[in-house]
Parts: structure tokens; C-alpha cells; sequence
């Protein structure tokens, strides 16, 4: 029985931090905050509830497993889980308004020739085809494997308009926007595919073709929702986690790792003590490694990705009947939204990782985004059935590129939000009661992350600049878990990590992955 330590409660330390212990590990968490689940937090207030990080699950089949392997109880009779349908609607600049029903790649083609045109369908059903061989080529090496030390052929990317449709004869590589130019024909089906990417913090304009697996993964498994919010999912995993006798410290911040034999052996605290360990795990970010542990230095020097900006709404009468769970109202400007979130100049495609957010010059908060418009029908979420919860969202610059703790920028950024959301809320203004801001400045103080980053999902392609550090470092013992290491951000990538970690220091460094 080895001594684990863990620094970090997010989602992916926590799916480690339970998996080792069910493999007989002593594991002990120390987390900076005075919770656990990291960026999945939750805002309580006046009976209103709302999820601070995620909103919906997708790839739930990650969290099955993990619950399958550390218990006897499955994850739904830990959680309610439910399939959101329709998936998602859509209300294009153009006024024209799609919804898409979940798992149904027959009613998905039917919704967009609908709304769009005869042959829409076709040809988004003939992208995600394409997307399905991304996914068949990259689901066991990209997802269900540490990163290879020669990860060579992940900088390869296995679209496969690349070498088999000839489509892209002009010199450059292909990106998701070139994608969208070439095979999908209208304004409206590239706003649908670059939607999906920047949802995850990725730039289309400079992210590789293999990121149409993002809608594929969607439209194939589902998205799905968690009774009481995706906080509930936390809360049982951190319940999972207590239960297999982790040990977890609070408000416990950890300043340096401790080495011995150039091995990692524990951790010192802020307040002076140690925690010895024979293994370490880091959930933590790239800044916040480098400060704990200078000798992991990694060739991952990715600028700081993209963050969230979320309106949480608190809205007095009824939620009505047939409301859409979640609405995504775009953009009449996506390239003056990608160049305030991005930046103009080649160097915003973002280093290893697809952190695509450094680019020259200070951001900007004028322009009109996207948003993301959640209206769970829960009554967990709300104070009474006269009531009603919406959270907004949207991808922006990260703190630092813009000064988010500047009010009148914050404020006319939040009101450019309820602007949009109006073409999903009907009466949206004269219904609210009150409203909370989070801007990446709140999650850089909250979680630590820079800036208030939010790390996306790895992808392969591009020279393998979207992939993240493995989950081996070069100092023996530690080990790297979450959205900042292999195999990226996103709640069902995390929870991956967490396995790739279990599975290196359970079965060695010559484990390749689950069979």
C-alpha cells in the first residue's frame, strides 16, 4: 500500500483520488480551497441554484465507469441523470432558429433542412460522418492512453478530407473554419461547427479539421443533465471518494514538492508542514506547477486559454411549458467576436494545447458574443414553480488581455449578454429580479488557473500544439491529472485523466491503457 497524495479536488484529482484508493492506496487530497469539484462550483442564493462551472454532461459513459470501478452503487443511483432533447436550438443571426434533438443523426438532418434548406442536412450529416473516422482513428490514443513519449503521429490530423476528398489544394493547413468554408456551404451550418469550438475555448479559424469530432461526440452520445445541477455530480464523487477512505484537507495549499532520491516524496503546505508520499498526483494549472514543483518543467509553454463569463438570472413567473433546455444565440459578427476572444495575429492559434487566447495587444469587451442560454426545468434550481433559474454564458479573453475586474466593462459586457439572451428569453428584462456576474478574474481567484483559463479537450493534428503534457512527468512519482494534462479539459476528459493516472502508478509507466 503506497502513500498518495493528491493536490487538488477537482474532478479529474478526485477521479484519480478514487480509483487509487479502491487499488489499496492510502490517498490524502489537500485542496487550496474550502471545497472540492474545482470549476464545477455551484451559486446558492434566495433559493435560486445554478451551476457555476458546466452546465450539462456529455460522454457520461466516462463517469459510469469510474463509479462501476469504485463501488457498488452505478452512477445513476448516485445522481439523476437525464437525456436534455432537444440537445440544443439555435438562433442564427439571420433570425433563422433550428432545434436539434439529441442522439438523432435522422432528426438532426430533418431539423436543418427545415430551418436552413433542402440538402443542409446532407451535407452537416456528411461532416459528422467524416468527423466519426477522427474519432474511430484518435478515441484509444488521444483519450484511453497516456501520452506516448513520441506522440509523432497525434501532430498527424486524421480528417479525412485531409488525404482522401482533395479539397484543400491551397497551400496552409486545413483548419475547422476551412471545414466549414469548403463543406457545409452556409453562413449558418459553419456557425453551427464553429459554435462547438468555441464553446470549448478553441479558435476555428486556427484549430485542426480533427475538431469536428467535438460535434460528433455530442451528437452521438448525447448530452446530458444531472438533477440539482452538474455540482451534484461533484458532490458524489466527493462522496465516492470519502467513502473509499480518502482523506481530504481543506483550505490546505501546497507550496512545494518534496523530492528525495530524485523522486517526488510528498508535499510541504503553507503552513510549514509536510506530507510525505511515495506518489504524487497534480491537479492544478501550468502556472501553478511551475511555482510547486519547478523541476516538471515540460515543453508545454502554452499562453493562458480563453474563460468563461456567466450571467447567473434570477427571473420571477413560471418557466413555460416546451422551453428548449439550452439555446445558443450567435453572433452577428464572428470575426469581431474571434478577435476580441482570440486576437488577430498568427501567434492567437496558441502554443501546444490549443490554449488560442494570447494574442497581441489588450482584448476587447465591446462587441456582441455568442451565448449560451441554460434553462433547466428543475425545481431544485429554483426557490418555487412562480420562479425560474438561467444561466448565460460565453467564451472570452482571458483576465489579463482584458481587465475584468474593471466594473463598467464587466457590467456592459453582462448587459450585451441579457441583450442576446432576449432572443431566447421572451420578456427576458421585465421578468428579472436580480442577476450575478462570474468573469474570469473571479475564477483566477477562486481556482487559481490564470487568468481564469479553461482548458479544451486535446485534439490531434496541427503538430501536436492542441495536445496537452502527459500525465508522467519528468520528475518520477508525480504525476499530472485534469483539464491541464493529457488528455485535456471538459468534464468527461478530466475524469479520463484521472484513469490514465490510476492506471500508470497502479500497473507502472509501461501501462498503455485499459483493454
Amino acid at each position: 500500500m503506497a502513500r498518495i497524495v493528491v493536490i487538488g479536488a477537482g474532478m479529474g484529482a478526485m477521479a484519480a483520488a478514487a480509483r487509487l484508493a479502491v487499488a489499496g492506496h492510502r490517498v490524502a487530497v489537500y485542496e487550496r480551497a474550502a471545497t472540492h469539484g474545482g470549476g464545477v462550483g455551484r451559486l446558492d442564493r434566495d433559493g435560486f441554484v445554478f451551476d457555476t462551472g458546466p452546465g450539462l454532461l456529455h460522454l457520461p459513459a466516462v463517469y459510469r465507469d469510474l463509479f462501476v470501478k469504485t463501488g457498488k452503487e452505478p452512477l445513476e443511483r448516485c445522481v439523476g441523470l437525464s437525456q436534455v432533447d432537444p440537445a440544443s436550438r439555435h438562433v442564427f443571426a439571420d433570425g433563422t432558429d433550428v432545434s436539434l434533438p439529441n442522439a438523432s443523426r435522422a432528426g438532426v438532418v430533418r431539423a436543418l433542412d427545415d430551418a436552413i434548406g433542402p440538402g443542409a442536412g446532407e451535407r452537416w450529416s456528411d461532416l459528422v460522418n467524416r468527423a466519426r473516422e477522427v474519432w474511430d482513428a484518435t478515441r484509444r490514443p488521444l483519450l484511453e492512453e497516456p501520452l506516448r513519449e513520441d506522440h509523432t503521429a497525434l501532430g498527424q490530423d486524421p480528417y479525412p478530407a485531409v488525404r482522401k476528398r482533395g479539397l484543400f489544394r491551397r497551400r496552409g493547413p486545413v483548419t475547422l473554419a476551412s471545414v466549414a468554408e469548403r463543406e457545409l456551404g452556409d453562413a449558418r451550418l459553419a456557425a453551427l461547427l464553429e459554435s462547438h469550438a468555441l464553446a470549448y475555448g478553441l479558435d476555428p479559424r486556427h484549430a485542426p479539421g480533427s475538431a469536428t469530432v467535438l460535434p460528433y461526440m455530442e451528437q452521438t452520445f448525447g448530452s446530458w443533465y444531472v438533477s440539482g445541477g452538474v455540482r451534484a455530480l461533484a458532490d458524489a464523487l466527493y462522496e465516492r471518494c470519502r467513502a473509499r477512505k480518502v482523506e481530504f484537507h481543506f483550505e490546505a495549499e501546497v507550496t512545494r514538492l518534496l523530492e528525495k532520491d530524485g523522486r517526488a516524496a510528498g508535499v510541504e503546505l503553507a503552513d510549514g508542514s509536510v506530507a510525505e508520499a511515495d506518489q504524487v498526483v497534480a491537479g492544478v494549472s501550468p502556472g501553478r506547477l511551475a511555482q510547486i514543483a519547478p523541476g516538471a518543467a515540460t515543453p508545454h509553454h502554452a499562453p493562458v486559454p480563453p474563460g468563461r463569463f456567466t450571467v447567473f438570472l434570477a427571473l420571477r413567473g413560471a418557466r413555460p411549458e416546451g422551453v428548449v433546455h439550452r439555446t445558443v444565440v450567435h453572433t452577428d459578427d464572428r470575426a469581431a467576436e474571434l478577435a476580441a476572444v482570440f486576437g488577430d495575429d498568427d501567434r492567437s492559434a496558441g502554443g501546444r494545447g490549443g490554449d488560442s487566447a494570447s494574442g497581441s495587444g489588450s482584448g476587447r469587451a465591446d462587441y456582441r458574443p455568442t451565448v449560451t442560454v441554460l434553462r433547466p426545468d428543475d425545481p431544485a434550481t429554483r426557490p418555487d414553480d412562480r420562479h425560474e433559474a438561467v444561466t448565460l454564458s460565453a467564451t472570452v479573453a482571458p483576465h489579463g488581455r482584458v481587465d475584468w475586474t474593471d466594473g463598467p466593462t464587466a457590467d456592459g459586457f453582462a448587459k450585451r449578454m441579457v441583450d442576446a439572451a432576449a432572443a431566447a428569453v421572451p420578456g427576458l428584462r421585465e421578468r428579472l429580479l436580480w442577476r450575478e456576474v462570474r468573469t474570469p478574474a473571479d475564477t483566477e481567484a477562486a481556482l487559481g488557473a490564470e487568468g481564469g483559463g479553461v482548458p479544451a479537450p486535446v485534439l490531434a493534428g496541427a503538430d501536436g500544439r492542441f495536445l496537452r503534457p502527459g500525465n508522467a512527468t519528468s520528475v518520477p512519482g508525480l504525476h499530472l491529472a485534469g483539464g491541464f494534462a493529457h488528455p485535456g479539459g471538459g468534464l468527461a476528459h478530466a475524469g479520463m485523466s484521472g484513469a490514465l493516472v490510476a492506471g500508470l502508478i497502479v500497473s507502472g509507466a509501461d501501462w498503455r491503457g485499459s483493454q
